[in-house]
């Protein structure tokens, strides 16, 4: 069971409000380390840099959208298998069938309630702590 506090979190996501939604519930749930971007290009240099455990990244972003982050994340040898969970605001089948293909270790629909990203988390790391 690891403890939510040595886990180190990234939240990519364009929308503040959201970020902060989100950011907020982590705390909740006991994660002290949570870093946010809303550029997933900016992100993606922030993490290789400074590796995190969980990156939490919304879908639809411009630039770069989840998809192309995932993409590029598990391209890399270094920060590769850190664990993915996408945000979409869609349940589109061929979005979820592509993440799934590229690797992303969960996702959750929005509008969601924290208490179903927290599931998700726990899904991939076991029960926090």
């Amino acid at each position: 069971m690891p403890a939510a506090a040595a886990i180190k979190v990234m939240v990519v996501d364009d929308q503040a409000s959201m970020r902060a939604m989100i950011r907020r519930a982590l705390q909740d749930f006991g994660f002290k380390d949570v870093r946010d971007k809303a550029d997933p290009v900016e992100a993606l240099s922030a993490v290789k840099s400074d590796r995190v455990h969980l990156i939490i990244s919304d879908y639809n972003m411009p630039e770069m959208d989840g998809l192309q982050l995932l993409e590029e994340v598990r391209k890399d040898p270094v920060i590769g298998k850190t664990v993915f969970i996408m945000l979409t605001g869609s349940s589109d089948r061929e979005i979820v069938q592509r993440a799934a293909a590229l690797g992303v270790n969960n996702y959750v629909v929005k509008p969601f309630a924290p208490a179903a990203l927290k599931e998700k988390i726990e899904r991939v790391f076991g029960e926090l702590t």
